[in-house]
């Protein structure tokens, strides 16, 4: 179903964060004693983020909220929604929103302010996005803050390890006509596809493989995807940039081909390789690099995709506001490029693998 707000809506400032902190693939393979180039160089990732020893969720989204309201030069008291997306929040029983908006001004007992964390692991953030624009479409609220964002959760060893990395988007969601670019239409596609799952109380995510590719990744993107351009009569020739959700760097340009984009089209926005995979963040980071670079009148299509599994499809058009507030925030590859490698250890330590004793006193 093609989901269309009210009065058109679009975004009104963006801004992301990525940890400093990175650990090349190679290195990963070393701490197990594995051929790099032959366990998994063809993932097309040749380092991740990885966070520090003080950075989680809510730090990541406090960053990147902050450059996205910069970008969309408002009030913060202004905001109305606070929601994120992530499934590696700091609690387990309270929500990262209600900090979010603390830390940043939003709400309190002089404006009402609704708020909320978002599952549906890496589309969460794209699920959070689009019940804000449901909201600001409505008239119910003039600015809504959006945020997906997640630290690494590949287990020690696992193959998920070379790609699970950490950062995160942040959109202001706002009136078309203060928009940088104007989300047109957006479409869901979901099914009960076991992919990917966590059960309660396990530290780490599980897997089958047979079913990450296919049933899963690309059965869903390209159903979401396809729905989409039928219902608004688009075709991919009519876009300038593609972003597709990005577990590794070959499966975008994959589904990509598969639905008519040539690799130009997805390239721009493919941040994968160099940062890993940043879940909830993924497709959002993927967005907010084209916004880096695009020029007013051109078209993005962004498709996210959650395991579980489902995907968000959007239509997107950039207007001329665009240049008058990039340079207000720093940009995606500013954060790519400042970077300081770590090895195992200091990843194992600041991802908290490994249990510390408090009291060394008898040793």
């Amino acid at each position: 179903m093609l989901l269309r707000p009210d009065r058109q809506v679009g975004i009104v400032g963006w801004g992301v964060y990525v940890p400093m902190y990175r650990i090349r693939s190679e290195e990963l393979a070393r701490a197990w004693g594995r051929d790099w180039k032959r366990h998994a160089a063809g993932i097309m990732v040749e380092e991740k983020s990885v966070p520090g020893i003080d950075e989680d969720t809510f730090t990541i989204a406090y960053e990147a909220a902050s450059n996205a309201i910069r970008r969309a030069r408002i009030d913060p008291s202004k905001i109305n929604a606070v929601y994120v997306g992530t499934e590696s929040k700091p609690y387990a029983v309270k929500p990262t929103s209600t900090i979010l908006a603390e830390a940043l001004g939003i709400g309190g007992q002089k404006r009402a302010t609704t708020g909320a964390d978002f599952e549906f692991a890496c589309k969460a953030g794209t699920e959070a996005m689009q019940a804000v624009i449901g909201l600001v479409g409505s008239n119910m609220i003039d600015y809504g803050l959006v945020v997906g964002a997640d630290t690494a959760q590949g287990a020690p060893g696992d193959a998920l390890e070379y790609t699970a990395s950490s950062g995160g988007a942040a959109f202001v969601i706002g009136p078309a006509e203060e928009s940088v670019a104007i989300i047109k239409a957006s479409c869901s596609y979901v099914t009960d596809t076991p992919d990917f799952w966590r059960r309660q109380h396990e530290r780490y995510p599980a897997h089958t493989r047979a079913f990450t590719g296919e049933p899963a990744y690309f059965h869903h993107i390209i159903g979401a995807a396809r729905m989409l351009m039928e219902e608004i009569g688009t075709k991919p020739e009519d876009y300038d940039y593609a972003v597709f959700h990005q577990p590794n760097g070959k499966f975008p340009l994959r589904v990509g081909q598969r639905l008519g984009f040539p690799p130009e089209k997805i390239k721009p926005g493919l941040i994968t390789p160099y940062i890993g995979n940043t879940y909830s963040g993924s497709s959002l980071i993927g967005l907010s690099a084209i916004l880096d670079i695009a020029s007013p009148g051109q078209r993005i299509l962004v498709v996210s995709f959650g395991s579980g599994a489902g995907s968000d499809a959007f239509h997107i058009e950039v207007t001329d506001k665009v240049e008058e507030v990039r340079d207000l925030a720093p940009k995606v590859m500013d954060y790519v490029n400042r970077k300081k490698y770590v090895d195992y250890t200091i990843y194992a330590r600041n991802r908290r693998m490994i249990t510390l004793l408090k009291d060394f006193s008898g040793y």
